[in-house]
């Protein structure tokens, strides 16, 4: 757990140097932003709770609404630079248009008075992933399966709408409380997604070309690594990675530089899962599970997260009956169809249950119309028989 503590740490402080998260804290920082006002007064600014490289997020207050929001800031050094201005564009516009409760929303994007662009999301109370892992230590199967699920759902709606990701990682999934959920992960920092040209915007610019390489070492894809053009499935590769830390508080790999890092991504065979922790035994579907996800060609990992979030119910204490429906796309945690209590598995007695099933008479009522006719019908029908009989018996 140690080299857990430290390789999470060292990812704190020298890849997220640049990326400002809404991490809330307590202590509120010395900021000339603090108590003014933006968008004519819509929000007022009560304290910084985060701060990067790039920018800031600030505490908010929406009197008209009641509630509270977070705003981020990009710096205004930065004004100038239309490539960062576009990024953080994007980010507020690919968080937009998604509406999973477990993508964390954007309501508005605007300039101060200095030129700072920013956007309005929601306000959190909480910890990201990474943050859970180095306080309370990894999870047990089905929290961390439980999480994933619901991260599933939120990026199957991202990657429907032509969104990929690109950047995930434990400290971009912020661990909350909603609808009653102590474990309800919200889906941040869009500011790498690559989106489809339906998504760009009038005026928007791509920020990146094949060849280039952004991200996170630590959770990038082969693929990704290589500067290849990335589809859905480089993010699947990611999730995978964050499933196996939550497990383990480690990653697949003994390497620490990043340049090894990426290097093991496409070259070495992930660390088996079984083993990576001592004293800490999984089972075989789940490593097979994040083995799949983990694959190094991408045609051979699932082709969806909802295959994989499929796979990852099955690998539940209790897992859910297959039933053909689409996976979790709701808020709740493993959202699935209700398990049918005759049904102890999709073999051979639930196949011949169905087919007895099928072979009952319906439930629903029957017109009485159709009946009564065929009762006539064969009366007169016996009664005709009977008058030949009687004249074939007289000749």
């Amino acid at each position: 757990m140690a080299d857990a503590t430290k390789n999470l740490a060292r990812r704190d402080e020298v890849v997220d140097l640049d990326r400002p998260k809404p991490v809330l804290a307590s202590r509120a920082v010395a900021d000339s932003l603090i108590g003014t006002s933006v968008d004519n007064g819509e929000y007022k600014i009560l304290e910084r709770i985060g701060v990067g490289g790039m920018g800031s997020v600030y505490k908010a207050e929406q009197p008209n609404m009641n509630r509270l929001v977070a705003i981020k800031v990009l710096h205004a050094r930065f004004a100038g630079r239309d490539d960062l201005v576009a990024r953080f564009r994007r980010e507020a516009r690919a968080m937009s248009q998604l509406s999973h409760p477990n993508t964390a929303r954007v309501y508005k994007f605007g300039q101060l008075a200095d030129g700072s662009a920013y956007f309005v999301m929601d306000y959190m109370e909480g910890k990201n992933l990474a943050h859970t892992v180095r306080e309370q230590g990894p999870m047990d199967s089905d929290r961390a399966i439980q999480i994933m699920l619901q991260v599933c759902g939120a990026l199957e709606e991202a990657h429907r709408a032509g969104i990929i990701h690109r950047d995930l990682k434990p400290e971009n999934i912020f661990l909350t409380q909603q609808a009653g959920n102590s474990d309800f992960p919200k889906v941040l920092d869009f500011g790498l997604a690559k989106v489809s040209e339906k998504q760009m915007g009038r005026g928007s610019m791509m920020l990146t070309q094949q060849g280039m390489v952004f991200g996170t070492p630590e959770f990038m894809s082969p693929e990704q690594t290589q500067g290849d053009t990335l589809d859905r499935r480089s993010d699947i590769y990611s999730l995978g990675l964050i499933l196996y830390e939550l497990l383990t508080g480690k990653l697949p790999f003994d390497a620490t530089k990043p340049i090894d890092i990426m290097r093991a991504h496409v070259q070495e065979a992930p660390l088996p899962l079984n083993g990576r922790v001592p004293g800490r035994t999984f089972s075989p579907q789940l490593a097979a599970a994040i083995g799949k996800a983990l694959e190094k060609k991408r045609d051979n990992r699932y082709a969806t997260t909802l295959e994989f979030a499929e796979a990852l119910k099955r690998c539940l204490s209790n897992p859910p009956p297959p039933s053909g429906r689409p996976g979790p796309t709701s808020g709740s945690p493993g959202t699935s169809a209700p398990a049918e209590s005759e049904d102890p598995a999709p073999s051979g007695p639930v196949v011949l249950k169905r087919v007895a099933e099928a072979t009952e008479p319906p439930s629903v009522p029957v017109s009485r119309g159709p009946m009564i006719a065929l009762a006539v019908g064969g009366a007169l029908l016996v009664l005709a028989v009977g008058i030949w009989l009687g004249s074939v018996i007289s000749q």
